[in-house]
């Protein structure tokens, strides 16, 4: 034998019988002295056992023998370099199998192993069989592990031991043995095969990028070790993970054929570390929209700052979604809430500031805000440290002057508020499992159509999705399932909050919402609340109970249609209003609420499930559609469906217009409403004044400002019996509540008539 070709590489170096003139007896670099001529080397054409051969006798302590070609050798490639040898006279040595290491430019590398394991030559004619294998991985076997950087050898022997021996040396064969380490028709590299060490201190990410080109599409192994990546890395080709890799916190590790939860948890040894690494390569590589976490649970001990995971950018508009996965909060102290004190002023020709914060480096941004005046789900959305001011997500009602705060800020399993803006971001099939240790999630400060689909919010210790700015313009909450971490509490002791926005244009769909204090607040407007099914009561008889929705503008261009309103009620304010009298704003309307389905059940008379709370004086009611409902209250009649809370103030019901309350069934309930409302009268002796009252009918308490209809049922008739054919006029507004029409006839006259009435003016 003397040539092998591996992938068109030749590799043998050439018999003996074809010159010494390329066998040096120095490292076989060009201009090395060779054997060509010399007095201790001869070549032998018919040896018994070798054939032709190489005759040496030993005169140098170390003596050389390199074949000054080079052998090539590739990243992956493991060559085995042999050779037979046999001592034929004098003293008996060592013989080895050995290399020069040459790299780029033909220059030596150093620090590398260059020599084999020795063998002794014990007796005069005996063949010894030496070999060596030389490759770039650490792997079994492998005698010369000479990493990336050699690129071919100067390939030999070395005889050792006493002097004055003479040998015989066959032909060098050099093979290509890689498929004693990985099978050629495997469909992996790995990554040791180019060079990786996988100590956790040496950078092996030249080794990773060299396997990945060599790869041409095959898997990627990276095998047991710990592997350094000083800087980013990019892997074209699929890749496995036995063992772990450790990166700086701002390097990424992109995976661009399985980029997926479970392959980063594989990656860096750990769920949590996973997830944030796989994280900062959603928002930093085009080629994947969506993070799969394919079921896979990660067990979380303090908040994760998405946008500290991202690092390198506070800003993002381009659709990203994580999907398929658990996030399970386990008790730590991270999750406790920080509650800060301080003294600020309010001035409402700046609505959205506080100033003169006292202590404000220690109020944190994303803290709920409670004082006097303060409305529900008011947060900080930014602060100046220096000017000590603090920027609000909404206004405050009525806390103009100077008082103490209270700032809480929670502590979320995901929290993207460190996002100055981001926009169309998904969460979908996700559960954020709070276990009463934390809340759930917080959004970016800025941003629009962060969608939340088919997720579960389970337990959360204060919010499910808390908006602290503009980030929920155009949210999208569907087919999530909410469930309180308070539900064995009573109704009016629960704090939990499902979700808050502050934006317009919010569509809240398909939602389950399991015992919250609220499960919606919300400051926008535009809203559409759809097919939802929320219940908050308790086991209470008589039980109190609390808002479901509450509306915080007074116009809120908003519809509520065919949701299951359960144990709750929905409540309109304008608590987000600085200067919250009526003036030449618009006031209370633009509200559909249309085929819902309102129950409860073991609650006082006095329940209500439409409240109107005006927090400012002169508000009235200018556009409201009730219509198609139904109203059942079991275990006990409540009065009415409607109310006004006038702890702040009571509506101008001489004001009201377009109001339209029909169509409504009520079960359970003593006193229905409609508008326009039509009443039967009858009066069995004559008068000239018929009083019509229609108190209790007209919604929230108002006025009977119009009467658009009045229908003879039948004769009407004088006290003598005449038939009565005159008109009559109708007088508004009469009795002490407004509430009652006077039918006024030409003559005293008796029967029975239809009169419909309006609480407002219809236009």
């Amino acid at each position: 034998m003397n040539k092998a070709i591996t992938d068109g590489l030749v590799l043998m170096p050439p018999a003996f019988v074809n010159g010494l003139d390329v066998w040096s007896s120095e490292d076989g670099t060009p201009g090395s002295a060779t054997y060509d001529g010399a007095g201790n080397a001869a070549f032998v054409p018919a040896d018994q056992d070798f054939g032709g051969c190489l005759e040496l006798a030993k005169t140098d302590t170390l003596q050389k023998l390199r074949y000054m070609g080079q052998t090539p050798l590739q990243p992956g490639c493991y060559l085995q370099v042999t050779a037979r040898v046999k001592a034929i006279s004098g003293n008996l040595p060592e013989v080895r199998i050995a290399a020069w290491a040459g790299g780029a430019g033909d220059v030596h590398v150093p620090g590398v192993i260059e020599e084999g394991p020795s063998v002794v030559l014990s007796s005069y004619g005996q063949i010894v069989t030496v070999r060596a294998i030389i490759g770039a991985g650490a792997r079994g076997g492998v005698d010369m592990v000479w990493g990336r950087e050699p690129i071919y050898a100067h390939v030999g022997l070395d005889l050792t031991g006493p002097n004055g021996g003479s040998v015989r040396i066959d032909d060098l064969v050099v093979e290509d043995v890689t498929s004693v380490f990985h099978r050629k028709l495997m469909d992996w590299v790995d990554v040791r095969d180019f060079g990786a060490v996988g100590d956790g201190i040496t950078d092996d990410r030249a080794a990773f990028e060299a396997a990945d080109a060599a790869s041409a599409g095959r898997e990627v192994l990276v095998s047991a070790g710990t592997y350094l990546l000083g800087d980013h890395m990019t892997f074209e080709s699929p890749v496995r993970f036995e063992g772990a890799v450790t990166m700086p916190a701002d390097k990424r590790l992109t995976l661009t054929k399985n980029f997926d939860l479970p392959t980063y948890v594989d990656a860096f040894g750990d769920e949590l570390e996973g997830f944030k690494r796989a994280v900062a390569v959603l928002f930093n590589y085009s080629d994947h929209e969506s993070l799969d976490m394919k079921g896979r649970r990660i067990e979380v001990d303090g908040p994760i700052d998405i946008q500290g995971v991202v690092a390198n950018k506070d800003t993002y508009a381009i659709r990203r979604v994580i999907r398929n996965g658990q996030f399970n909060a386990v008790s730590s102290a991270n999750w406790d809430t920080e509650t800060v004190t301080s003294q600020a002023s309010y001035d409402t020709g700046n609505p959205l500031q506080l100033t003169g914060v006292v202590n404000v480096a220690n109020v944190p941004v994303g803290a709920l805000v409670q004082g006097l005046g303060v409305g529900r789900e008011v947060y900080v959305r930014d602060k100046n440290v220096s000017a000590q001011t603090m920027t609000l997500s909404a206004p405050l009602f009525d806390a103009a002057g100077t008082q103490v705060f209270t700032f809480s800020r929670f502590k979320y399993l995901l929290d993207f508020s460190g996002f100055a803006a981001l926009s169309r971001f998904v969460l979908s099939d996700v559960e954020l499992q709070c276990g009463g240790e934390a809340s759930a999630l917080m959004l970016p400060t800025s941003g629009s159509i962060f969608h939340i689909r088919d997720c579960f919010i389970t337990k959360p210790k204060d919010r499910g999705i808390t908006s602290i700015g503009d980030g929920c313009q155009g949210i999208l909450v569907d087919r999530c399932q909410f469930l309180s971490n308070e539900q064995p509490l009573r109704a009016q002791d629960r704090t939990t909050i499902a979700l808050n926005t502050n934006a317009n244009d919010a569509k809240i769909r398909d939602n389950r919402v399991v015992r919250f204090a609220h499960f919606a607040v919300l400051g926008g407007t535009g809203s559409i609340i759809t097919a939802n099914h929320w219940f908050q009561g308790d086991n209470e008889t008589d039980g109190i109970r609390q808002a479901g929705i509450v509306l915080t503008q007074p116009n809120v261009k908003t519809s509520l249609t065919a949701n299951y309103v359960d144990n709750s009620f929905v409540e309109w304010t304008n608590e987000h209003d600085p200067d919250p009298d009526h003036n030449s704003e618009l006031s209370f309307g633009g509200l559909t609420v249309t085929g819902n389905i309102f129950t409860v059940n073991d609650v006082a008379a006095w329940f209500r499930w439409f409240v109107i709370k005006p927090v400012g004086a002169d508000h009235f009611i200018q556009g409201l559609n009730i219509s198609g409902n139904t109203f059942k209250s079991l275990n006990g009649n409540i009065d009415r469906v409607d109310h006004i809370d006038t702890t702040y103030a009571t509506l101008n019901h001489g004001r009201s217009r377009n109001i339209v309350v029909q169509g409504n069934t009520f079960n359970g309930v003593t006193q229905t409403i409609a508008n326009p409302v039509t009443l039967q009268f009858s009066e069995l002796s004559a008068q000239s004044v018929w009083n019509c009252s229609f108190a209790g009918f007209l919604p929230f308490g108002g006025r009977a400002r119009n009467v658009t209809a009045i229908t003879a049922e039948e004769r009407i008739t004088d006290s003598g019996g005449g038939w009565v054919t005159a008109m009559p006029y109708a007088s508004v507004e009469e009795g002490a509540n407004q509430d009652a029409v006077l039918i006024t006839w030409p003559v005293a006259t008796r029967g029975r008539i239809n009169v419909t009435a309006r609480v407002d003016n219809p236009t």
